[in-house]
C-alpha cells in the first residue's frame, strides 16, 4: 500500500498485513515530529504527484532489491512532537536487502516526493528547505 493521509496509523497493523513464512526480515523505518524547538510541523502535499512518485519509488525498490513487500505510508496536516510523520516497511528473505531497499526507499522520498514541511514555533515560523520528508523522515 502506498498512502498520502491525515490520519495516524497503527505501526503494528501495517507490520502483521505485510508479514508473510516466506520472509525472514520485515525492515521498518518510522519517521517521528522530532523536538528540537518547535511546537507543530505542519506537512503539505502535492497529493496526486506524491502518491504516483511513491509508486514509483516502490517499483523501483522491487526492481533493484530481491524484496517481497514495501508499504509507505506519509501523513500530511499538522503533526505535534512525537507523532508519526512516516512509515515505510520492507520484506524480504534477508535482512540485508530489506535494510538496504528501505534506506533507498527513503532517501529516494527525501529527494524527490512533493512534500514540503513548515515548522511552527515559539519564535514563529519557517519553510524546510532541501527535504521533502524532514531530516530523518
Amino acid at each position: 500500500m502506498i498512502s498520502i493521509t491525515r490520519d495516524d496509523f497503527d505501526v503494528n497493523a501495517v507490520i502483521d498485513r505485510v508479514k508473510r513464512p516466506d520472509m525472514g526480515a520485515l525492515v521498518t523505518f518510522l519517521g517521528v515530529v522530532r523536538d528540537d524547538g518547535i511546537e507543530v510541523m505542519e506537512l503539505e502535499a502535492y497529493e496526486e504527484v506524491a502518491v504516483k512518485e511513491l509508486e514509483t519509488i516502490r517499483d523501483e525498490a522491487f526492481a533493484n532489491y530481491p524484496i517481497e513487500a514495501v508499504e509507505i505510508i506519509h501523513r500530511i496536516g499538522k503533526l505535534q512532537v512525537g507523532e508519526n510523520i512516516l512509515l515505510i516497511v520492507v520484506g524480504a528473505g534477508h535482512r540485508s536487502e530489506a535494510f538496504s531497499a528501505c534506506e533507498h526507499i527513503l532517501e529516494r522520498i527525501k529527494q524527490s516526493v512533493p512534500i514540503w514541511k513548515k515548522e511552527i514555533g515559539k519564535d514563529g515560523e519557517r519553510w524546510v528547505p532541501g527535504e521533502s520528508s524532514g531530516d530523518d523522515a
